[in-house]
């Protein structure tokens, strides 16, 4: 009986919520950020409750309960390729985002019941994983609860909450080399061979710079690129390859190319590479 009647207050809940959106805005703003992440991206959306002179967590969060990471409808995280949560496999697909705050501790919980109003429906029978990260505690009050990605790279990122004075962060990664390697592999047999990607992507994740030299010499080739173009990725290779001498005499060229039609930027990155070779 007490689940039935848990579960009528959500759908009054959501009915009350709904009519009242379609004439007023909602008290805690929805936002959705999407954020590039290895080969694929990630959606999270999410409402953003204000402090207003609350007492949040240890307050009107209760330490201990779980919460919707939000306001209004939970939080929802949708991974378009699988990745790691704190070292632990994650699909892709789309998860309900939860959380149990306490003083030195937060439980993050990601559910396979992703679409439902606050935590009122939420059972543990549907998580998929749990994991616990350390509080935060923030000098500086947060206002407006806030959740964002940092230090993104290709395959690692960061997902930080702050509200109040307490937040935590969560360490995402994806492994994406395999099924790069096999693009490259693969595209490399067309007609259209990708030199220039293949050379930085070479050159970014340390692959074989013989293999990656020759490409650069390719490139050359390809009159749709300024000469200063091909030459500054050449020499770059040739400095990771220890060649210091033709890493110097590549990016003169470059930087001469460069200057011929008045590219600022080339002139500063192929005079990077001498620079970096004179050492």
């Amino acid at each position: 009986m007490k689940k039935l009647y848990v579960c009528i207050c959500a759908i009054l809940l959501i009915i009350t919520a709904k009519s009242y959106s379609q004439i007023t805005p909602q008290p805690s703003s929805a936002t959705t950020i999407v954020q590039g992440f290895g080969l694929g991206k990630i959606n999270l959306t999410y409402s953003r409750p204000n402090v207003k002179g609350r007492k949040i967590f240890g307050g009107m969060e209760p330490y201990g309960a779980v919460w919707r990471t939000g306001a209004n409808s939970a939080t929802i995280i949708k991974f378009t390729d699988d990745v790691t949560i704190e070292g632990q496999k994650v699909p892709a697909g789309e998860y309900g985002f939860f959380s149990i705050p306490d003083e030195k501790e937060w439980t993050i919980i990601f559910i396979k019941q992703a679409k439902q109003w606050g935590a009122y429906a939420y059972k543990e029978a549907d998580d998929f994983l749990r994991l616990k990260v350390k509080t935060e505690h923030l000098s500086a009050l947060t206002e407006t609860m806030t959740l964002t990605f940092n230090n993104v790279t290709p395959t690692a990122c960061d997902l930080q909450m702050k509200w109040e004075h307490s937040g935590f962060t969560i360490h995402l990664a994806t492994d994406i080399d395999a099924k790069v390697m096999a693009r490259i592999d693969s595209a490399m047999n067309t007609d259209k061979k990708p030199y220039y990607e293949a050379i930085i992507y070479y050159y970014n994740n340390n692959k074989d710079m013989n293999k990656a030299l020759a490409w650069a010499n390719e490139l050359e080739k390809n009159k749709a690129f300024s000469p200063y173009v091909p030459k500054l990725w050449k020499a770059r290779v040739l400095l990771k390859k220890g060649d210091k001498a033709a890493a110097i005499a590549t990016a003169q060229e470059g930087v001469k190319a460069a200057t011929e039609d008045k590219s600022d930027e080339y002139i500063r990155l192929n005079t990077e590479v001498i620079e970096q070779a004179k050492k």
